[in-house]
């Protein structure tokens, strides 16, 4: 007997064992019964049982294991097979040879008759949509109250301001007949749109051929051009130039709100041994409120592209300002002979339209002498329209008024309330699926529009109080309005081409699953030096469109009173300097519109191709300031804080109540309670 056999077998009954005495264990515990006691009755003994046994069978040693043995798959254990049905069979299989038109085989042939079905023309699922809708809204109010003096000054109600901006936003709305658009998401709503800006183009045209250019308007300037020319014409105030200008060359200097340079490395020591002088030096303006927008779009990247139906393409910028910066300086301020020179606001609509065709690297030029065309050819297909929807909208409404009565103190002073800087920035970017053919099976609507609004209010009031030595350098101008707009199509430069017959059969072939590449497309000279085709069909129709708008507002009235000092009686050398000017009201936006990326397009149905710029600009003359308050009827602080209501315990006290929930627009946004503002 082997070692492990016999090992296993006491294992094997020692469990058993083991199993044995604990159930005999448990018998014990729960009898809990008294035996027999001594003077109990004797118990007989019994006898060994001894039963008859007898066996045939051959012991054998234990041997752990398992003998599996197959069930019989042979073919009397199947169901019996009617041998009528072969004859059945045969002739179904006849039948449907005949259905397909397939020569039969001759007679004799021994091999089988085997049919199999044709190849059906494998697709793939094409990419989706992108849509995006970006909303910026910046609301800024920096109205301040600063009183250098020891006297009482009352507060400057500066709700005019918002209604002058108000009755701007009103007038600039003539100019920018594309600021209503809303936002849409489907071609239902995208189609509503091409049609609004082709009927406003169509009769725009008409009061053009009527002799009447102007939009009825006493503006300072305004402009309508269709057609715009494309490239190497830079419209500027409705004038056309050849260079496009530079932000940089016309920003104002922002005096004391400019960024602090950068230190340099040299260790030369900036402690300075010399007394301080006696100036004083006001910034009240140079606020910077600033919108970017820029979109790149390449939503399918197809060297060649097929419409069946109509393609819409419409570009439309339309381009407004309206500022009034009428300011009024105090006699004794003007007859200083160290008073600067004022600089004037400078406003600039500036519009650029480009069109340029992909030219695609080639690595090697295909050989003319045995050209090769493609064979093959991979199919994606998406079902239903597609949509590419960029739609942005920054909106900017920003106030500093600032009411200032200022003296020198006998050393250097510096009083900052402006300098407020306010960017809305939006980049867009989008990379598609390249393809070397894309079929539409409906219209194409191509749209891009970008409309750019700027607003200022920059009324200032300069006043002298008391005998003041006419001693100051005053800035109330230096403002700078720019509106920047710019759309460049990649792709459709060239003319459409007609449909060719096998375009139309390539849509039918993939509508069918063929298999078999039309062999008009395999020798299409687009295609030359191709190996295989990667094709996208659409369903549906295609929309791309790209809408921008951009508002901004600054209100920048402010009221700076200079009174005589009153700590040094002799003060002919003191240096005054105030700015009251130097905003900046920025307006840039970009797309760059990729629609092919080849040189070829055709078109079955028609062509609406439009393009119009409107730029429009308006110079208010309005001096509306509110009245002062005489003198007798100054109040006191103690009085002002005692007008004041609002319950400061709580914890949502605020000078300024913005409410941007439903409506996006800056005329909800204004302070509840402007005198609150001022004095808080």
């Amino acid at each position: 007997m082997h070692i492990e056999k016999i090992s296993e077998i006491i294992a094997h009954f020692i469990g058993l064992f083991e199993m044995t005495t604990d159930e005999m264990r448990l018998r014990t515990n729960y009898a809990e019964g008294a035996g027999p006691g001594a003077d109990g009755p004797a118990l007989p003994d019994q006898d060994a049982f001894a039963a008859a046994f007898s066996s045939d069978l051959q012991l054998k040693d234990y041997d752990p294991g398992i003998n599996y043995k197959s069930g019989s798959y042979e073919i009397e254990f199947g169901p019996a097979r009617h041998f009528g049905r072969v004859f059945e069979e045969s002739l179904e299989k006849l039948a449907a040879i005949a259905g397909k038109d397939i020569p039969l085989p001759h007679f004799g042939d021994p091999t089988d008759i085997v049919l199999t079905d044709e190849p059906e023309l494998t697709v793939f699922a094409g990419p989706g949509s992108a849509i995006s809708h970006v909303l910026q809204v910046n609301a800024l109010y920096d109205d301040d109250y600063l009183d250098m003096t020891d006297g009482v000054h009352a507060p400057r109600d500066t709700s005019f301001v918002i209604e002058r901006l108000a009755d701007f936003s009103t007038k600039a709305e003539i100019f920018t007949p594309f600021a209503s658009l809303h936002r849409t998401d489907t071609y239902d709503g995208a189609l509503k749109i091409a049609e609004d800006l082709e009927s406003y183009i169509q009769n725009a045209k008409n009061t053009e051929d009527s002799g009447a250019t102007s939009l009825g308007t006493d503006a300072t300037h305004e402009f309508v051009r269709l057609d715009p020319e494309v490239n190497d014409t830079v419209y500027i105030n409705g004038k056309a130039e050849t260079d496009i200008p530079v932000l940089d060359d016309f920003l104002p200097d922002r005096g004391l709100a400019k960024l602090p340079e950068e230190p340099d490395d040299s260790n030369t020591s900036i402690e300075q041994d010399d007394p301080s002088g006696n100036s004083l030096e006001v910034t009240a303006g140079a606020n910077v409120v600033v919108n970017v927008a820029s979109v790149i779009h390449t939503g399918v990247i197809a060297s060649v592209t097929a419409v069946m139906g109509n393609y819409h393409q419409v570009d439309a910028v339309s381009q407004a300002f309206v500022y009034s910066d009428n300011d009024e300086i105090a006699s004794a301020l003007r007859s200083s002979g160290h008073s600067a020179e004022e600089a004037g606001t400078i406003a600039k609509n500036i519009a650029v339209f480009e069109q340029s065709t992909f030219e695609a690297s080639r690595h090697a030029e295909p050989d003319s002498a045995d050209p090769t065309f493609p064979n093959s050819w991979r199919v994606s297909i998406i079902d239903g329209d597609v949509s590419f929807v960029q739609w942005i909208e920054q909106y900017q409404f920003v106030t500093d008024n600032d009411t200032m009565t200022v003296t020198t103190s006998g050393s250097e002073a510096t009083v900052l309330t402006g300098g407020n800087t306010s960017i809305n920035f939006s980049s867009f970017f989008q990379m598609g699926l390249q393809y070397d053919l894309v079929i539409i099976g409906g219209n194409v609507l191509d749209i891009n529009s970008i409309t750019q609004v700027s607003l200022l209010y920059d009324n200032d009031w300069v006043r002298a109080d008391g005998d003041l030595d006419p001693g100051a350098d005053l800035q109330t101008g230096n403002n700078l309005i720019w509106n920047f707009a710019s759309i460049h199509n990649v792709g459709t430069g060239g003319p459409f081409e007609a449909m060719p017959d096998y375009m139309a059969a390539t849509q039918k072939a993939i509508e069918d699953r063929d298999p078999n590449m039309p062999e008009g497309l395999s020798f299409d000279m687009n295609f030359q030096g191709y190996a295989g085709l990667n094709v996208l069909y659409i369903t549906g129709n295609l929309y791309d469109m790209t809408i921008i708008k951009q508002v901004s507002i600054l209100g920048d009235s402010d009221d700076v009173t200079q009174a005589a000092s009153t700590i040094l009686e002799n003060n002919p050398d003191a240096t005054v300097k105030i700015d009251t000017g130097s905003n900046a009201v920025v307006n840039i936006a970009e797309i760059v519109d990729y629609d092919s990326f080849g040189q070829t397009t055709y078109l079955a149905g028609q062509l609406y191709s439009d393009a119009i710029l409107i730029q429009g600009g308006l110079v208010e003359h309005d001096t509306t300031q509110p009245q002062p308050q005489p003198a007798d009827d100054r109040l006191a602080n103690e009085v002002i804080a005692f007008l004041d209501n609002d319950d400061l315990a709580g914890g949502d006290c605020a000078d300024g109540v913005i409410n941007a929930g439903n409506d996006f627009s800056w005329s909800s946004t204004h302070p509840a309670d402007v005198m609150q503002a001022m004095v808080a």
